[in-house]
C-alpha cells in the first residue's frame, strides 16, 4: 500500500457498490476531489480513475467526507473509447438523442407538473408507457440518497428506451438504445426552466452501465438485491443480476412487485436481514396486488410494480446487451484483422480463423438467448395489475393469421412463442453483416426443423412452424432470405 500524493490517501484494493473487486488499483480519498479526469487520464495511468466518479458525486450531493470510497470501475469503459468503437465520440441516433435535438431547435417544448417535474412530458414524448411502471427501493443507482423503501426509483420503460425518476430527484435519468453504439445515457435537470437541456453522460453512468453484469458493453441490468430498511443492500449476501433464465426465487430483491404468481415465490416487497441463513422471508411479499401499505402511491403514475412489466423488462435488458456485445465482438474482430493483415502483408479482404471463430460464437450467443433457450419455467401463472400486458400485446406487428412475437402466455413462459420482440428492432438489423447473416442463416435453420441440436430442443415443432411464418409475414426481407437458403 502506498499513499495518495494528491490526497494523501491510502492506496487500496476494494470492493465496489456491484460487489465486485476494481480492475485498477485505486485511492481510499479522506478528501473529495473536484477534479474532472479524462479518459486518456485513466488510460495513461496518470490521474486514478476513481478521482472522476467522486467528482460528479461530490456535485451531486452524494458524497461529503469519504475515510473509505467504494467504487467499481471496469476497464471495459477504457476499451471502448477506442477504435473501433470510439463510444464517446461517435455521433448517435437514439430516441432520447432524436429529442434532444428537437429540443435544442425549438421544435419540442416539455411541459411542467409541479408534482413531477418534466416526467409525464418526457414519457409523452418518447412514447414510454405509463403503465411500464416498475419501482426499485434498494439503493443501486445514481440517486442514492434520494431513494428509500418509502420513496422507490420510479422506471419506465418502451422497447428501447428507459426513464427513471426519484420523488424531489435532482435529475430525470434517461437511456436509449443506438442501433450502433448500444446503450447511450443522459440526465434532465429537474429545474423549472423555459428551455429544459437533456445532457448526454461523459461516462460516469458507465461505472455500472458498462460492466460484466451488461455483458462488458454500455448497456442495462436489473439486479436482484437483499436490501435493509434504508434500502441500503446487503451485498455481503449476494446479488443476482436477472433475465428469463432466472429462478423466480432470486428475482426481484429490492423491488416492490405487484401482481400474482400463485404458489411462485420471489426476493420482491420485504426488507431484508443481515443473516446470511435467512434474509428474508418470502411469504410476506407474495402475490401483492396493492402496495398503499409499503409506501404512498400518490406520486407515481400508476398505484404498482407491475409482475409482467418487470419479467419483459427483465428479458429485454440482457438482450439489448447481447446484441450490443455481438456488434462489438465482431467489430472488434475486424479491426484486429485488418491490423494483422496490413502486418502480414495479406489481402486486405483475408478473413482469418480466429474473426470468423469470434462471429460464430457471439452469433450463437445472441440465438440461443434469442429463443429463450434455458428460460425458467413458471410454476404458476402470472397476471399484473397494470394495463401494461395490454398496451404491450397491442403493439405487433401480426401475421395473416393474428399471431405475434409480443402475444403473452404467462402460464408456463412469458410469450406465446419463444422467440423475441426484439428481432424487429433497428439495433438487431444493423448488427454487422456477417454476424447477422450467421445469427439469420441458423435461425431459419433451427425453425425449419433442420438444426435440431440440443440448444433448441425446447421448441417443439408447432412453434418452429409458427414463428418461421410470423416472421416472413412480418419481418421486412425475411421471406426472401428464407427462399433464398438452400
Amino acid at each position: 500500500m502506498s499513499n495518495c500524493k494528491r490526497c494523501e490517501g491510502v492506496r487500496a484494493f476494494v470492493y465496489g457498490c456491484s460487489s465486485e473487486p476494481l480492475l485498477f488499483k485505486v485511492y481510499a480519498l479522506p478528501c473529495v476531489s473536484k477534479r474532472a479526469v479524462s479518459i486518456d487520464q485513466v488510460k495513461n495511468h496518470s490521474i486514478d480513475p476513481i478521482h472522476r466518479a467522486v467528482s460528479l458525486w461530490s456535485r451531486m450531493g452524494v458524497v461529503t467526507v469519504l475515510p473509505i470510497l467504494h467504487v467499481t470501475l471496469s476497464a471495459g469503459i477504457v476499451e471502448i473509447e477506442r477504435e473501433p468503437i470510439n463510444y464517446k465520440t461517435t455521433p448517435v441516433q437514439d430516441r432520447v438523442q432524436r429529442l434532444k435535438q428537437q429540443m435544442d431547435h425549438g421544435d419540442v417544448r416539455l411541459e411542467w407538473d409541479n408534482k413531477r417535474g418534466w416526467l409525464t412530458s418526457v414519457l409523452k414524448h418518447l412514447d414510454v408507457p405509463a403503465s411500464s411502471q416498475t419501482l426499485v427501493f434498494s439503493k443501486t443507482s445514481l440517486q442514492i440518497r434520494r431513494i428509500s423503501p418509502s420513496k422507490p426509483r420510479a422506471i419506465y420503460f418502451n422497447d428501447d428506451t428507459y426513464v427513471g425518476w426519484v420523488q424531489n430527484g435532482d435529475v430525470i435519468e434517461l437511456s436509449a438504445v443506438d442501433s450502433k453504439q448500444g446503450g447511450i445515457f443522459y440526465v434532465l435537470k429537474q429545474q423549472k426552466a423555459e428551455r429544459p437541456v437533456i445532457i448526454r453522460d461523459q461516462g460516469d453512468c458507465l461505472t455500472c452501465h458498462a460492466s460484466s453484469k451488461t455483458k462488458g458493453v454500455p448497456g442495462y441490468l436489473v439486479r436482484s438485491v437483499f436490501a435493509s430498511r434504508e434500502g441500503q443492500p446487503y451485498f455481503g449476501l449476494g446479488t443476482t443480476t436477472t433475465d428469463h433464465t432466472t429462478p423466480m426465487g432470486k428475482r426481484f430483491g429490492g423491488w416492490y412487485v405487484t401482481g400474482t404468481h400463485g404458489r411462485m415465490r420471489h426476493r420482491g416487497n420485504v426488507i431484508a436481514r443481515d443473516d446470511r441463513y435467512n434474509p428474508i422471508d418470502p411469504e410476506k411479499g407474495a402475490n401483492i396486488v396493492d402496495l398503499s401499505k409499503f409506501l404512498r402511491v400518490e406520486p407515481y403514475l400508476e398505484r404498482g410494480s407491475d409482475i409482467v412489466a418487470l419479467m419483459i423488462l427483465e428479458h429485454q435488458s440482457q438482450m439489448h446487451n447481447l446484441i450490443t456485445n455481438g456488434s462489438y465482438d465482431c467489430r472488434h474482430a475486424f479491426h484486429y484483422q485488418k491490423i494483422m493483415n496490413r502486418a502480414l502483408d495479406r489481402p486486405t479482404d483475408h478473413e482469418t480463423e480466429s474473426t470468423r471463430s469470434r462471429i460464430v460464437n457471439a452469433g450463437d450467443k445472441l440465438l440461443r438467448y434469442l429463443l429463450f433457450c434455458d428460460e425458467y419455467t413458471l410454476g404458476s401463472p402470472v397476471k399484473g395489475t397494470s394495463g401494461f400486458a395490454r398496451h404491450f400485446s397491442s403493439l405487433g406487428p401480426r401475421d395473416r393469421k393474428g399471431r405475434s412475437l409480443r402475444d403473452l402466455d404467462l402460464g408456463r413462459r412469458i410469450f406465446r412463442y419463444p422467440c423475441s420482440f426484439l428481432i424487429y428492432s433497428e439495433s438487431f438489423d444493423e448488427l454487422p453483416a456477417p454476424l447477422l447473416a450467421h445469427v439469420e442463416t441458423r435461425l431459419i435453420r433451427v425453425l425449419r426443423g433442420e438444426d435440431l441440436s440440443g440448444d433448441f430442443q425446447h421448441i417443439s415443432p408447432g412453434d418452429r412452424e409458427a414463428i418461421l411464418e410470423i416472421l416472413m409475414d412480418t419481418k421486412p426481407g425475411f421471406r426472401a432470405k428464407e427462399n433464398a437458403l438452400e
